[in-house]
């Protein structure tokens, strides 16, 4: 039977890159984001707001028997009014707000929609897209307080997911992903000056989660991982 991945945040370059490599790996995939034509296997649902639960479920329901796991892309970093902060007195609350909700929400929906489903024989995987920069042991620079902060309460639920879903699915693996810094909307004003060797093409980006996606294990579960599949501290 073939294996069904999610894979939400899909119309983000990551995104996109990752269901191609998917399907050129046999996997049938389903996406959801706020974008697209809707179908039988994509979609179209804001992920930030917690009133589409019951929807979501409903979407994810005919697939969960074939359901491999779930790669979440969505995310923030900037927009035209807002870029990372450099100093204390550029953290601005409404973009604080906003980080939270783009940063952080999706996952939260999303795993509620996904719960219900689960039962004590699932084997689920599940992928959320972090950033290094959101480890507080790593942090050596300081700065970039919205994008650190969500990330880093992102983590959180994550670790939370992990332990939880752990006591319910005992097969289940939930892990947070630094991809490395990939040209894209999120990343373009930062990559200008970025040396050549850490910046990663969407296709070798999407390989890299696509591998350690197909590779992990229950024994995994709960942790921030790198690209190089390295753990990185919380």
């Amino acid at each position: 039977m073939q294996k069904t991945v999610l894979v939400a945040g899909s119309h983000g370059t990551i995104g996109r890159a990752i269901i191609d490599t998917l399907r050129c790996q046999g996997y049938h995939v389903i996406s959801i984001s706020r974008h697209g034509d809707p179908s039988d296997e994509h979609l179209c649902v804001d992920m930030t707001d917690q009133g589409n639960v019951k929807r979501i479920t409903g979407f994810l329901t005919p697939h969960i028997s074939t359901l491999y796991g779930v790669i979440q892309c969505a995310g923030v970093l900037h927009n035209q009014t807002y870029q990372p902060e450099k100093n204390l007195m550029q953290l601005d609350e409404a973009w604080l707000h906003e980080s939270m909700r783009i940063n952080v929400l999706p996952s939260v929906v999303l795993a509620q929609a996904l719960s219900p489903l689960l039962n004590r024989k699932s084997s689920v995987r599940w992928i959320s897209l972090s950033a290094k920069v959101g480890s507080i042991e790593d942090n050596g620079l300081g700065g970039w307080y919205s994008y650190r902060m969500s990330k880093a309460a992102l983590n959180m639920f994550i670790k939370n997911l992990a332990i939880e879903w752990g006591r319910k699915s005992p097969e289940s693996s939930v892990i947070a992903m630094h991809p490395g810094t990939t040209p894209s909307d999120l990343s373009e004003p930062f990559t200008k000056n970025w040396p050549k060797e850490k910046l990663y093409y969407p296709e070798m980006t999407a390989s890299r989660i696509v591998s350690l996606f197909t590779s992990m294990t229950a024994s995994d579960s709960g942790q921030l991982y790198h690209h190089d599949h390295s753990v990185i501290p919380w």
